[in-house]
């Protein structure tokens, strides 16, 4: 019985922390050029199959696919579904200019990897995108903002445009993107996500030391 409270308990906390940061941008007056840029941005159906300069890139996106899944497995345990989130988040994240280990510690304290998450201000997806932003710069459809592909590449453009804003800043950035500019606490919880998720590229070929 012990046993069993804790684990509710531990539920509710996990689904607390889910919804505690929950994304609450504000909408806010774009430049014409801007929402331009964005709306292209998101129009563009490209398929995230990403292209390599070398083999050797090759190789550390697939050692980068294969760590990340194994460390995603339990909150997405089905294989395909996993991949796909995974090639996803690197293809928005880079042709954003993030970082992909930003943006999953960033969906991780948004919305707990879960794809149909409602946060209570509205707030849709992976990266809890407010709905608004489809009539800004999308065609409307706030039901797509439950698509993987389409959640991603509307999460990775608003922090990218969140960080143009602010000059580079990261925390005030993250702040912006939560809606709560200036104030410490998601900043500092996405930071420490982001930590969880970094991956250290293993050399191609190793060397042996010449004796």
């Amino acid at each position: 019985m012990v046993r069993l409270v804790k684990k509710c308990v531990l539920a509710a906390l996990l689904a607390l922390s889910a919804t505690t940061f929950a994304g609450n941008q504000k909408e806010e007056a774009l430049a014409d050029g801007v929402r331009l840029a964005l709306a292209n941005a998101i129009a563009d159906a490209r398929p995230p199959k990403p292209q390599f300069v070398s083999i050797e890139e090759r190789i550390k996106y697939l050692h980068w696919l294969g760590e990340m899944s194994t460390r995603l497995k339990k909150r997405l345990p089905d294989w395909q579904v996993r991949r796909e989130f995974l090639e996803t988040t690197w293809y928005e994240a880079k042709r954003a200019g993030l970082d992909p280990a930003l943006v999953l510690g960033l969906v991780q304290v948004e919305s707990a990897f879960r794809k149909y998450a409602v946060s209570p201000v509205g707030a849709h997806g992976y990266m809890q995108v407010m709905p608004f932003w489809t009539r800004v710069i999308g065609d409307g459809d706030r039901r797509k903002l439950f698509h993987m592909q389409t959640n991603l590449r509307y999460g990775c453009s608003i922090l990218r445009l969140y960080l143009d804003q602010e000059a580079g800043n990261l925390y005030l950035a993250l702040g912006r993107y939560n809606g709560s500019r200036g104030r410490p606490e998601y900043p500092n919880a996405v930071l420490a996500a982001w930590k969880q998720w970094e991956f250290q590229a293993v050399p191609a070929v190793a060397q042996a030391n010449p004796q």
